[in-house]
């Protein structure tokens, strides 16, 4: 599990590096940003975790640039509080965030939470899903809408995913945190909603795809022809 770390304090990074290679994780850093960004695109990292406060090209600028090559997943660290910060950084693409001051334990549970995830057995060759026009395919982790070819990042991906093997029925907020994230949702959380808003643009059709049941979840709608089959 290698973890790659761009913040520029390095006291935070020494510190860090030296819990979660205790706990197992292989740990590289970089302390500027443009840096950063150049290895997070080689293949030598796992999971990226990225300071949004980065001197000269900020954390939203090194995401874009991981984002123009790569979809290694990336977890944002934010300031508290700073609710723009951290809707900023799902929609250019991060996988989740988590605020400063953290609990070091709290980082290493997301991090694993997300590569168990992307380690996760892929579904067999054949098994594409195909509802209302989109078609997804787990072995290849392709997506198709209307015939086109939609690029998503990983959890984009893997909630579309999730939302269209329960086509018809709602699925909870809660459901897609811990199935997603391995955690509890909680009101102030925004990850899920943002990556559904940005799943919703991506697949931008003339007709609804992904439905808002209000106070509850999320549910992938049928079209008539899926009903009569």
């Amino acid at each position: 599990m290698r973890v790659l770390i761009i913040d520029d304090d390095t006291e935070l990074c020494a510190l860090l590096g030296e819990f979660l290679r205790r706990e197992g994780f292989e740990v590289a850093a970089a302390h500027d940003g443009l840096q950063g960004a150049g290895m997070a695109v080689t293949g030598a990292a796992d999971i990226v975790v990225l300071d949004v406060m980065l001197p000269g090209a900020d954390g939203f600028k090194v995401l874009k640039q991981i984002r123009e090559k790569s979809r290694i997943p990336v977890i944002m660290l934010t300031a508290r509080g700073e609710d723009i910060d951290r809707i900023v950084g799902l929609e250019l693409g991060a996988d989740d965030y988590l605020p400063k001051p953290f609990n070091a334990r709290e980082l290493a549970a997301r991090l694993r939470a997300i590569l168990r995830r992307l380690e996760a057995k892929p579904e067999p060759a054949g098994a594409i899903l195909a509802v209302n026009g989109v078609a997804l395919d787990p072995a290849t982790r392709m997506v198709h809408c209307d015939g086109h070819a939609i690029e998503l990042t990983t959890f984009e991906f893997d909630i579309l995913h999730h939302l269209m093997k329960a086509a018809g029925r709602v699925l909870s907020r809660d459901d897609l945190m811990e199935q997603l994230y391995q955690r509890k949702s909680t009101p102030f959380d925004r990850a899920i909603d943002v990556h559904v808003s940005h799943l919703r643009r991506k697949l931008e059709t003339t007709r609804p795809l992904i439905k808002t049941i209000r106070g509850v979840g999320y549910q992938f709608l049928r079209s008539s022809e899926d009903e009569r089959e």
